[in-house]
């Protein structure tokens, strides 16, 4: 049983942040045009980490996401050395069955986007929790459009360049003309997404807020 509210509120944000988290790098190596350039569909999830991270980042402190952002680092790593040995034993063949070559093609991600993937996540949350911190010692409790739109601002910066460097320009998967466009085309696609978030955001603030007051914690 969990000890407080407060308690219950960690592990429903943690077990979203983490499972949004897993579930974009699974689907990261995923390319798509998005006009004439290309971004990776694992964009997809990151709406919902950057609300959680914010959330957790205002409840439990810079300590509670790098505590947090670790332990999803060390599950996205396992979750890739679990996906290596699926990949390792033989299928049962059959027509209506999941061959080799299907399962390989679908979660088969090189190394490289592995680690520029996992490297990028965690380079990202502690920009975002040392911005979102020092944004907030500065302005309180007010302003929390500000601390939230502010540290994704500058962390997805960095993360969309070096998850596409390592796994697609370092090993000239791309040419740097297209990686920089990409990466600036996938920046400004989660930049956009992360303020139209923002009502979430604080629909997410009310909603803790509301739930924690009941028993007076």
């Amino acid at each position: 049983m969990f000890q407080s509210k407060k308690d219950t509120v960690y592990v429903i944000l943690a077990g979203i942040f983490i499972t949004n988290a897993i579930v974009a790098e699974l689907i990261g190596g995923k390319l798509i045009h998005m006009g004439s350039t290309v971004m990776s569909i694992g964009i997809l999830p990151w709406p919902i980490v950057f609300i959680s991270t914010d959330l957790i980042n205002e409840y439990f402190g810079e300590k509670g996401v790098k505590k947090l952002s670790l332990i999803t680092a060390g599950l996205i790593t396992y979750t890739f050395v679990i996906l290596f040995l699926a990949m390792k034993i033989p299928a049962v063949q059959g027509d209506r069955l999941v061959s080799d070559s299907q399962f390989n093609g679908v979660f088969g991600q090189s190394l490289w986007i592995i680690v520029g993937s996992i490297t990028a996540f965690l380079v990202s949350q502690l920009i975002d929790v040392t911005i979102f911190h020092f944004v907030k010692n500065r302005t309180g409790n007010k302003m929390i459009w500000l601390r939230s739109t502010g540290s994704t601002v500058i962390s997805q910066l960095f993360d969309s360049f070096i998850v596409l460097g390592i796994a697609f320009w370092m090993t000239g998967k791309m040419t740097t003309e297209v990686f920089i466009v990409s990466a600036f085309t996938g920046y400004f696609v989660k930049l956009i997404i992360a303020i139209l978030m923002t009502p979430f955001v604080y629909l997410g603030h009310y909603l803790i807020k509301n739930y924690l007051a009941k028993d007076g914690k």
